[in-house]
């Protein structure tokens, strides 16, 4: 193998490493992104869950007291109608 064919083997050679390399970034990098897309899928997801009871709790909690303040209301109803709300 005279010198201009080496020179052009060592220069695939490292065209292929380096298509090679590149190759394995781009995996790498790929991979890194949907796992960090999967991640924040995920947080977004618990994050709905955790509204989602937080809004129920407080509609529960709304409930309470309108159903609370209705009872009262109620209670001081048969106090004036009985004379026992002073």
């Amino acid at each position: 193998m005279n010198q201009s064919q080496n020179s052009g083997f060592q220069a695939g050679q490292a065209k292929g490493q380096a298509e090679e390399k590149t190759s394995q970034m781009t995996d790498k990098v790929r991979d890194t992104a949907q796992s960090a897309m999967e991640s924040s899928q995920q947080v977004l997801v618990q994050q709905f869950f955790i509204f989602q009871k937080h809004l129920l709790d407080a509609r529960k909690l709304s409930l309470g007291q309108q159903m609370k303040a209705k009872a009262q209301g109620a209670a001081d109803s048969v106090k004036d109608s009985m004379g026992m709300n002073k």
